[in-house]
């Protein structure tokens, strides 16, 4: 479909997919992920007329490649800037990038500078894509479409519903998901000015959060429908332990709240058909997960042992992954017999160097790479027999979920999607049932390593370890369930929609 055409088809939702990473195209974390994938599943019935928007950083234009400028936005916050639209690589979706160079191509990371601080100016920054997302929703870019649901992912798209909601007349009606609650897009509120918001949105009811700007807080209230990534977590956020400040807000929004698990891309985490794992292997026949343990082992300086239990670890070195916990317990890791840990995440640098300093103190039983390569991860999960995934607090959390899709146990807290997608071992029988890992409760290092001395037990029974992994490698983890539900939130505000 060409750019300039008229985009309008009957009987279809037309959905502005709006969010500041999404893979390919730019990606810090699961989020890129999720809303990489999602979209290409409402896409996939043809029912969904799916239009994406992000940020243009130099790693968005280039892998769009032949995009066309459709539009120049000369006052937005930040400046002037361009729209550019071409196609999603691999797909026949279209992208909408705003092409506003002073503030999105530049060196560093997308939140933050090469030196690893915040970029000073992340609110003008965000608040021109949201600005730039209004123009496309109300139909003032492209001729003929104009949006029926503007669904924004996360703080950095919060400003949009604050902005629609002041539209005159008919409006595309809008949804917020809920990613993480911990990051809020707090901002002083001498920014005001530059924002170029609603007069008296400065207040409790808008985006005001104890004397400063939320861009969260401003989508939660604005929003016409409010999403989770799990069930666990939408049930969760209404209470102080895990609202971070919102639970009020939350609960008042409460009917408007629904948890939907996010789903995984199967194609690309697929032990079957993995490129970046050197051997294939599935459920029916896992015989060549084995050599993938040992070409691990071998590659991250573990001593070569089929029969040692070994742990993997993968995310970030934050007190959130309950990283301190686990650096807390790796002596007593190594008092346990042939126990291996292969560990892969950077944060917080306190942690990053307690790791780093253990593999010279247990050579051949731990190996850790500080930093992330979409490749480490697919090694551990393809050579590893367990996941360690503690979390203090779990919106969804995939990486249990990639681990079961290889035949990796998980051991994971009992919290958010976390207790969502581990069927834990002992609240349904194994064997015929669907017990596909290990929880525990409380988050401190007994619940841990009580849940780690479980599954340790059960490793040892090969018959029912087997079973564990088969029930996690054959769960159905994709995007058709959660796509389903989108899809049908997107047609219960539609009709509303002009």
């Amino acid at each position: 479909m060409k750019p300039q055409s008229a985009r309008a088809i009957a009987n279809r939702v037309r959905v502005l997919f709006v969010s500041s990473e999404i893979y390919p195209l730019a990606k810090t974390g699961g989020l890129a992920d999720v809303c990489g994938a999602l979209p290409l599943a409402l896409a996939r019935d043809g029912d969904v007329d799916m239009l994406l928007m992000l940020p243009g950083y130099d790693s968005a234009i280039a892998a769009v490649g032949d995009a066309t400028e459709i539009a120049v936005l000369p006052n937005l916050p930040g400046g002037p800037a361009r729209l550019l639209i071409g196609m999603m690589p691999g797909s026949d979706i279209e992208v909408v990038l705003l092409d506003q160079p002073s503030s999105f191509r530049r060196p560093g990371g997308l939140y933050i500078d090469e030196d690893g601080r915040e970029w000073a100016d992340n609110a003008i920054r965000f608040a021109a894509l949201a600005h730039a997302v209004v123009e496309m929703a109300m139909g003032r870019v492209l001729p003929n479409w104009r949006a029926d649901i503007v669904h924004c992912n996360d703080w950095h798209t919060g400003l949009v519903p604050v902005l629609i909601a002041a539209q005159p007349g008919h409006r595309p009606r809008t949804i917020m998901t809920l990613h993480n609650l911990a990051f809020q897009g707090l901002f002083p509120p001498c920014m005001l000015p530059q924002l170029d918001l609603p007069r008296g949105c400065f207040s409790v009811e808008g985006v005001e959060y104890f004397g400063q700007i939320s861009f969260l807080k401003g989508g939660i209230n604005f929003a016409d429908k409010l999403t989770t990534v799990s069930p666990s977590y939408a049930c969760e956020i209404v209470t102080p332990e895990f609202g971070m400040g919102l639970e009020g807000v939350l609960a008042r929004r409460q009917t408007d709240l629904i948890g939907i698990m996010n789903g995984i891309d199967e194609m690309l985490w697929n032990p079957a058909e993995d490129p970046m794992i050197d051997c294939s292997y599935s459920a029916d026949d896992i015989a060549d997960k084995a050599r993938c343990k040992a070409v691990l082992q071998r590659e991250w300086g573990l001593a070569e042992d089929p029969t040692a239990p070994l742990f993997v670890f993968a995310a970030r070195l934050e007190s959130q992954k309950m990283a301190d916990t686990l650096l807390e317990l790796i002596p007593d890791l190594m008092e346990r017999p042939q126990v291996q840990v292969a560990i892969t995440g950077k944060g917080a640098i306190p942690l990053q160097d307690g790791f780093a300093a253990w593999p010279a103190r247990a050579p051949g039983r731990i190996a850790v790479r500080i930093g992330y390569r979409e490749n480490w991860a697919h090694q551990l999960m393809a050579g590893g027999d367990m996941l360690i995934h503690g979390a203090r607090f779990e919106p969804c959390g995939l990486t249990p979920i990639y681990a079961m899709r290889y035949g990796t146990v998980p051991i994971v807290r009992a919290v958010g999607g976390l207790r969502d997608s581990v069927t834990a071992v002992g609240a349904t029988p194994i064997a015929g049932g669907k017990a596909s890992g290990f929880q525990f409760d409380e988050a401190n290092a007994v619940g841990m390593l009580d849940a780690i001395d479980t599954a340790l037990e059960f490793y040892a029974r090969p018959d029912s370890w087997r079973q564990l992994q088969r029930n996690g490698m054959t769960r159905d983890f994709s995007w058709r369930g959660p796509a389903a539900q989108y899809r049908r939130l997107y047609e219960e505000l539609a009709p509303e929609a002009a």
